[in-house]
């Protein structure tokens, strides 16, 4: 690994100790009046050189090697552990670069394999190697033969859409619940302040929703800037991010369902957010925002053969009794290809699933809803995923049930391979 490995953990003790002195910060200040200079310079002539010795330790003890089937990850000092990645199983493989890592010229790569909540991480790489290792190890997963798979080299890839960052920022003031959340961060401490008088309930409260409103609002433009889709024989590629660089990989026939969300605000421009349930991967955003049609036309490339269903029957009238005024925002739509969904009346949202990537179909039915003789039939996909039609009509829901599953059985039977660059 590179010498600056070590350092990527560095700020965990100062966030320890700031983390103390927030929450008791009288004791806090009360121990560092108590501290003198010859005890300040003993402590950093300690704590300094032990921490140095442990970063290089560690460092020195962590190695990782590809061998024909897998790639395996050694770590720790004290206790050991080895990840044994097998090749065929990897999803995805991204190259990730925080801020100081640009400047320092290292990248960190992670894995997304099936079967794994979390991700492997090799950090930190030289630039140069992180990417020629992505390249080699997405050659070994697409079945090229080892000797083979360093000459390889990284796939060509063509843009399919940039988002420009003055889109994005419209988007975003356009976005309700960014100012939803902003309003609720501005004028809930203030309330908080003058109704109870509690120091410990403001920052308590306060801090979350500033984060919160933080992240919806800045920290979205700042994750989705320079938002680029691009296409290649490994799958889409998207690179996004001003403070740190992120490329990304949406695997091939990984994707299990695409939802396309619509708030109120952007309807009269015709745009639409599109995001991903990606089996054994943790990407679930394929753009942030784009014109419908340029949308459909991405949907197009990772889910092959499926187009967006534009006309959607809606449930019965008599569905109102069970979900008042929100019932008009349900609709279905069932073709050769693909189960689509559609909720919500103000943010609109509709959910695509294929077909061969249903893995159980449930109907679900209270006692209020048959009385009423509706149903809802929910369809879980690979990711741990379910998405939902409210509200049918009960006959309609119990044809439904079966239809789907042998929609199912014959979509997997005709459906592409989960492999690179097949």
């Amino acid at each position: 690994m590179h010498p600056v490995t070590p350092l990527r953990r560095a700020w965990a003790p100062v966030a320890v100790l700031v983390g103390w002195a927030v929450h008791d910060f009288d004791q806090a200040q009360r121990r560092l009046s108590d501290l003198t200079g010859t005890h300040l310079l003993i402590g950093l002539g300690v704590l300094l050189p032990a921490a140095a010795l442990y970063g290089f330790l560690s460092w020195w003890f962590m190695h990782f090697s590809v061998t024909d089937t897998e790639l395996r990850i050694r770590t720790g000092l004290v206790f050991r552990r080895t990840a044994h990645i097998r090749l065929d199983r990897l999803q995805a493989v991204d190259i990730n670069q925080p801020l100081l890592a640009r400047f320092l010229g290292v990248s960190k790569l992670k894995m997304d394999v099936i079967g794994t909540d979390s991700k492997d991480e090799l950090a930190f790489l030289s630039d140069t190697d992180a990417r020629a290792l992505r390249a080699e190890l997405l050659a070994r997963a697409a079945g090229f033969a080892p000797e083979t798979a360093n000459d390889v080299g990284e796939a060509p890839s063509e843009q399919l859409l940039h988002v420009p960052p003055r889109t994005l920022f419209i988007a975003l003031l356009l976005s309700g619940s960014s100012w939803l959340l902003l309003l609720g961060a501005l004028a809930g401490p203030p309330f908080l302040w003058f109704t109870t008088h509690s120091i410990g309930l403001l920052i308590g409260t306060g801090i979350p929703l500033l984060g919160a409103a933080f992240a919806s609002t800045v920290g979205r433009y700042v994750k989705e800037y320079d938002w680029t889709v691009g296409d290649s024989p490994d799958g889409l590629r998207i690179d996004h991010g001003l403070l740190d660089k992120a490329h990304e990989t949406v695997p091939p026939g990984r994707v299990q369902a695409v939802r396309i969300v619509e708030p109120p605000l952007w309807r009269r421009r015709g745009w639409v957010r599109v995001e991903l349930d990606v089996a054994g991967s943790a990407n679930d955003l394929l753009v942030p925002v784009a014109p419908r049609e340029i949308a459909q036309e991405l949907i197009a490339r990772i889910l092959p053969g499926v187009t967006v269903p534009t006309e959607l029957s809606a449930p019965p009238a008599r569905a109102a009794w069970c979900v008042p005024v929100w019932w008009r925002g349900h609709g279905l739509a069932v073709t050769d290809t693909v189960f689509a969904s559609r909720h919500g009346r103000l943010t609109r949202t509709l959910a695509l699933v294929p077909h061969a990537k249903v893995q159980s179909v449930r109907l679900l039915q209270g006692p209020w809803m048959r009385r009423k003789g509706v149903a809802d039939i929910h369809v879980e996909t690979g990711a741990n995923t379910s998405v939902a039609a409210r509200m049918r009509d009960e006959e309609e829901a119990a044809k439904l049930l079966h239809s789907q599953a042998d929609r199912s059985r014959t979509g997997r039977r005709t459906a592409r391979p989960d492999r690179w660059m097949a």
